[in-house]
């Protein structure tokens, strides 16, 4: 059995009773929970380390992502203002190292360019809906949906070039296309329409970063 793997039922349950408290607004569970979840995902990165094939600087960017992404969840759970504005930047880093080591390791692709067209689309599809309650947020949420959709348009592209095997392309195309609809349905209550249940963007979140973890371990 993959060793990557063996955190996964202590993280489904972590997950589980994190959105638990989300709903119940229990803030202690949650501080208790989110990081810990996230330091799990952590774990699942850095036991890849031990696969044979794996490339060395591969999971050490998954893990500059992973931390980053640790960072912004711990800045997220603070309500201030301050505090969304630094767990958004911690994010948009996280997401630019998702972005840089895979294509560091895959290059550009002919087929990008088809992933690049839709995912524009769907950015200015998706700023244009956000936009009438953006406010003085206006420039960091277009830079936000830029980079988010650069990191998905390079994750997509591990299917047209040789890095990557098969299973890693699905990994990484699922686990962007999660962290991508994670990060909608926050944007959407925080900035059009408010929702009781947004919270369960999480198992979007913590599934797409899980997939993300899985990816260095299957090499070869």
């Amino acid at each position: 059995m993959n060793q990557a793997l063996y955190p996964l039922p202590v993280l489904l349950v972590t997950v589980f009773l994190l959105i638990r408290a989300e709903l119940r607004e229990e803030q202690r569970s949650i501080y208790f929970f989110k990081p810990l979840s996230t330091l799990l995902v952590i774990l699942v990165a850095a036991l890849s380390l031990t696969t044979p094939k794996a490339e060395a600087g591969y999971p050490a960017g998954i893990l500059a992502g992973l931390i980053l992404s640790l960072g912004g969840d711990m800045a997220l759970m603070f309500p201030s203002a301050r505090a969304f504005l630094t767990g958004l930047a911690l994010f948009l880093l996280a997401h630019v190292a998702y972005a840089v080591v895979f294509t560091w390791f895959n290059g550009f692709q002919a087929g990008d360019l088809v992933s690049g067209v839709v995912l524009l689309a769907l950015a200015i599809a998706i700023y244009l809906y956000l936009r009438p309650s953006l406010g003085k947020m206006n420039g960091p949420v277009i830079g936000y949906i830029a980079i988010v959709c650069l990191m998905v348009n390079r994750a997509i592209s591990a299917f047209f070039g040789t890095a990557f095997t098969p299973t890693q392309a699905w990994l990484l195309a699922a686990g962007a296309v999660l962290f991508l609809i994670s990060d909608l349905m926050l944007a959407v209550n925080r900035f059009r329409r408010p929702f009781r249940y947004h919270r369960l963007s999480l198992a979007f979140y913590y599934g797409g970063q899980l997939l993300i973890a899985l990816s260095p371990s299957y090499f070869g």
